[in-house]
Parts: C-alpha cells; structure tokens; sequence
C-alpha cells in the first residue's frame, strides 16, 4: 500500500517537472543588425561613384527623379568638386543638402 501511495505522489510530481521543462520557451535570439553598403564601407556615400538606386535609397528626401538627376548632372558635367555642387541640380535646396550632408562625400 505504501508503493501505491507514493506511486500516486511521485507520479504527478515527475509527470509536471517534465511538462514544465518542454514546455519552457526557447531562448530568444538577438536579431542581427542590418548594415548598409554606406555604413559598412564609411559611413558616407561617394557622390561621384554612387548609383541612382543607391543614392535614392541612401539620402533622405531624395527619390527617384532626384537621383536620376543627380547621375544625369555627374555624367554631363563630370566628376563633383565638392558636395556643394548638388545645389546645381533642380530640386535640391539647402535644406535637403544640409539634411544629407553628413551622408555623402566625394573622391
């Protein structure tokens, strides 16, 4: 009778330590940061070799028409001199400049 009894006792027991042990969530990964091509390489993005693609994904407040236009002015006036040069393109003031000009860079 004394098996019996503790066979009742003890059975639960195990039975509920090893439910609460599978039952025990999974540690929760760390997700991995997403790094850009501009944050990986330095940080700032060379006006003179950028892609329209890039530049629009990149800048902040630049779309597609102004990074088309940016590509157009390089290819038609050559390399930018300074960063200062893209108040030349339609479209780009001085707010949008200084918003972006942390970002690019030029070689």
């Amino acid at each position: 009778m004394r098996n019996t009894v503790l066979n009742y006792l003890l059975l639960p027991l195990f039975a509920g330590i090893s439910f609460a042990v599978h039952a025990t969530p999974e540690a929760v990964k760390e997700p991995v940061p997403v790094v850009s091509q501009m944050e990986a390489a330095d940080a700032r993005l060379n006006l003179n070799t950028a892609d329209a693609a890039t530049l629009q994904r990149e800048l902040n407040g630049i779309g597609k028409a102004k990074a088309e236009a940016i590509v157009a002015y390089r290819e038609a006036h050559g390399p930018f001199q300074t960063v200062d040069e893209l108040l030349e393109i339609k479209g780009i003031g001085n707010a949008l400049l200084e918003r972006n000009r942390a970002k690019v860079m030029v070689e």
